[in-house]
């Protein structure tokens, strides 16, 4: 059964952390709305949500993705690079645990799982802002009884390296070619965005399907060419905070941690 571990909006939302977008006001009641659509469309390609203990003194808790990284054999709790997240990490650990052995990012190295795209036992880890080479190489050696590739890659004008590309199918990347380098994905196809949407490179891939913001309708158009179901969903107020589709859930099959040797 595939699990979707997601965290209710803070109303505190609109002090998030922010990098490169300036901030706008933020509709917190209109968040939650698009959350429970967001929820909806995750139960509705299959998944069951799970939430974490909701966090209402931090800003960007709903962005659970970066707090933990889930594996078929393991989850890592990462460091957040910015230090006003790192409290987000102890209810996921407390989540998490049912299903995965645990392991943790420890200092000097930083973390954030939006920098981490998986494609198969290749791991593409973006070295930006939050995630540095100290947090790297220990995710490197963390995953080393388990033969992941763990590959650095550099991003430039964005805020992770799953804000400029995501897997979108089997063999298939949308991307933007301006935040980082197709050359840096051998033998992977793309899908290039829309120009006048520069931040639709992210998308959440579930199987057949790929969870999309509502808000970018050209890429969208460009995905459905290309062969990918697209599912929209609304958006536009996490999007202020500089969050998108994958931010937002952790996805693991339930399998308890107790049965995976």
């Amino acid at each position: 059964m595939l699990v979707a571990v997601t965290r209710a909006i803070s109303p505190t939302l609109a002090d998030c952390e922010l990098t490169h977008l300036g901030r706008e006001p933020i509709d917190v009641a209109h968040a939650i709305a698009e959350h429970g659509c967001y929820e909806d469309a995750l139960r509705s390609v299959g998944a069951t949500v799970v939430r974490a203990a909701p966090e209402p003194d931090l800003p960007d808790a709903v962005f659970v993705e970066d707090a933990a990284l889930a594996l078929d054999e393991t989850a890592v709790i990462t460091r957040p690079g910015a230090a006003t997240r790192r409290r987000e990490t102890a209810s996921l650990a407390t989540v998490l645990g049912p299903y995965r052995s645990l392991l943790r990012i420890q200092p000097p190295g930083t973390l954030d799982g939006g920098d981490v795209l998986r494609v198969g036992r290749r791991l593409y880890v973006g070295q930006s802002a939050r995630s540095n080479r100290a947090g790297i190489s220990q995710l490197e050696s963390l995953l080393a009884p388990w033969d992941y590739e763990v590959i650095p890659v550099a991003v430039d004008g964005c805020l992770h390296l799953k804000s400029a590309v995501t897997q979108v199918g089997e063999r298939l990347l949308l991307i933007n070619s301006r935040c980082v380098r197709p050359s840096c994905f051998p033998s992977m196809e793309m899908i290039e965005i829309a120009p006048a949407e520069p931040l639709g490179a992210n998308a959440l891939w579930i199987e057949s399907v790929v969870l999309y913001p509502a808000h970018y309708p050209e890429t969208a158009e460009r995905l459905e060419r290309g062969g990918v179901r697209v599912v929209p969903v609304p958006c536009t107020e996490l999007a202020k905070a500089e969050g998108g589709v994958t931010c937002c859930s952790i996805l693991l099959e339930s399998e308890p941690a107790a049965r995976r040797r």
